[in-house]
């Protein structure tokens, strides 16, 4: 019966629409008989007439959803498409944002006109000549890629949107640390389902913590509170809660009527989880797949979606003890952290040879001085600074010596714990907590993301942020997850190969991405024609792949906590 009436509402709604419009046209004919500018005014009615008839269609459709889908929540989807008509509506643009969109698209023109041009001159000229032009047209193309970057970034600016994106960024955000919550502190511990996990992952602290995350979500994932067993911990003897607060206020044993190996049974109570690396079978909601009732919101709201959903996870699991905090106040205020910072981190000893290539200091001051190039077009920079992290003591002296221009933050004694004879020790645990810390707190992010260190900052960057995801540079991996399901691209310009080192496109293209070359090139497999070689990015977007994650219904935020936040 509610549902019959729904459907005349709607029905009724669509014909008075449709009905206003036509008397609509009427009068302004009418009118224009009299009036020298009837055919705008005309054209104008009809281009609103057109509008009305698409959301008449789109109307027709959701009788029809409600007719054939009874389950559906009616209210819902009829609040849902009137509040989508009303951002669709007669409301212009603001002038701001119009400006910023055509001039965009004006230089990016600009740009080709400036580049066609001087690769033709290339042509001609001698030897001789050809590198001093060279150097010049690098500098020119460099200062236009930082203008459009800045055109780009102001349109989120003047788009109106800036206040929903925090927004829904922090109710998010706020949703998932609620339900991460009610999953650790169950009402009844002795029979609550649960989920072992070991820390005891053979690799550096990094990788422990993205061992706990991958845990985390597999506990979130199957419903079940996890358990982490952390005694004998190689960093700390005492185990997590030395540094960080327990994952449970009330659920820390793993006692259960049943236990068994992963994957066990839905009625079993206690299941323990092997690393990542052999887990069998490999449930499907393993990184990089995002939950199906959070992924069409994360689409909208952020850059790399995954990376703000393994934040989440960490947002949870790093929240420090009150003596853990308080060594992060005081070497704050130790080495003067303050903004505008960009965080440097640089890897060595025993990663450099076997797990990535050596990158020289210059190569990460490159990227920093093009951040603080770039800032400086918006604002006035009173000092440069730089936040250094490193396992190799000696940049310290290097940086201050070849860039005295810039304020080098950091501490060398940290460095020196992190050396492989003594990571293992409890300064050198307190040392790295306080660089990925002061890492995710800078400003911009220059790294390598083959140091677990490095992605482990940035993903806690984008749980501090709406979205960070633009907020780094690598300069090897792109961003991953260890163990991690494929990384998505999928093709949405075509590609003719030109050359045996590529491969062809079709629009549609799935392909399995191996890495970006960042010379404008990826390299990956055609998940169609299993031909694998390079492409151009900008010819592909990414693909997000969804699973089914337990979906809580009974874990929301209350009207409260919901204005509170606006508050």
């Amino acid at each position: 019966m509610r549902q019959q009436i729904w459907l005349r509402i709607l029905a009724f709604l669509a014909f008075s629409w449709v009905a206003f419009l036509l008397v609509t046209v009427k009068l302004v004919r009418q009118q224009d008989t009299n009036d020298g500018d009837s055919s705008q005014r005309l054209a104008r009615a009809l281009r609103e007439l057109d509008k009305l008839h698409r959301s008449n269609a789109e109307l027709n459709a959701l009788v029809l959803d409600l007719n054939y889908n009874p389950r559906i929540d009616n209210k819902k989807i009829l609040l849902s498409y009137f509040q989508n008509s009303k951002r669709s509506g007669l409301n212009g643009p603001s002038e701001e944002y119009e400006l910023s969109r055509r001039r965009i698209f004006s230089n990016t023109k600009e740009l080709w006109y400036y580049v066609n041009s001087e690769l033709q001159s290339l042509v001609k000229e001698d030897d001789s000549v050809r590198v001093e032009h060279i150097s010049k047209i690098k500098n020119i193309i460099g200062e236009h890629y930082r203008s459009l970057l800045k055109d780009v970034s102001s349109l989120a600016d003047v788009d109106g949107h800036a206040v929903w994106r925090q927004q829904e960024s922090e109710n998010l955000s706020n949703l998932v640390q609620k339900r991460l919550k009610h999953l650790q502190n169950p009402s009844d511990c002795a029979k609550a389902r649960k989920l072992v996990c070991d820390l005891n992952k053979g690799c550096g602290y990094g990788c422990q913590l993205h061992h706990v995350v991958y845990c985390f979500i597999v506990a979130y994932a199957t419903e079940r509170t996890l358990i982490l067993r952390s005694k004998g911990w190689r960093y700390s003897k005492g185990g997590w809660q030395d540094v960080f607060l327990p994952l449970s206020d009330t659920c820390l044993l793993p006692n259960g009527e049943t236990t068994n190996r992963w994957p066990g049974h839905r009625n079993t109570q206690v299941i323990t989880l092997p690393i990542i690396d052999s887990i069998n079978p490999r449930p499907p909601f393993l990184p990089l797949a995002l939950p199906e009732d959070l992924a069409p919101r994360l689409n909208v709201l952020h850059g790399d979606p995954v990376v703000w959903w393994i934040g989440q996870f960490l947002k949870y699991m790093l929240r420090p003890q009150p003596a853990t905090s308080n060594k992060l106040d005081e070497y704050a205020k130790k080495v003067k952290f303050q903004k505008p910072i960009v965080g440097v981190h640089i890897r060595r000893t025993d990663k450099v040879g076997t797990e990535a290539a050596f990158h020289k200091l210059d190569e990460y001051m490159v990227h920093v001085e093009q951040y603080y190039k770039y800032k400086e077009l918006t604002d006035k920079v009173d000092k440069k600074r730089v936040y250094l992290a490193t396992d190799e003591p000696k940049l310290f002296s290097e940086a201050k010596r070849k860039y005295p221009e810039y304020e080098i933050v950091g501490d060398e004694d940290i460095s020196k714990t992190a050396s492989i004879s003594k990571r293992y020790s409890d300064q050198s645990l307190s040392g790295i907590i306080t660089d990925i810390h002061f890492l995710s707190l800078s400003d911009y992010l220059v790294c390598t993301f083959s140091s677990q260190v490095c992605r482990v900052a940035y993903e806690i960057m984008n749980s501090l942020h709406p979205d960070a995801s633009t907020l780094y540079t690598s300069l090897d991996d792109i961003y991953y997850y260890g163990g991690q399901k494929r990384r998505l691209h999928v093709a949405v310009l075509p590609h003719k190969a030109n050359g045996p080192h590529e491969m062809n496109l079709l629009v549609g293209d799935e392909i399995a991405v191996a890495g970006n070359h960042w010379d404008g090139y990826s390299k990956g497999t055609n998940l169609r024609t299993k031909e694998s070689g390079l492409y151009p990015t900008f010819k592909v977007s990414p693909k997000i792949e969804t699973a089914s994650f337990a979906s809580y219904p009974d874990v929301t935020l209350s009207t409260n906590e919901l204005q509170e936040q606006k508050r």
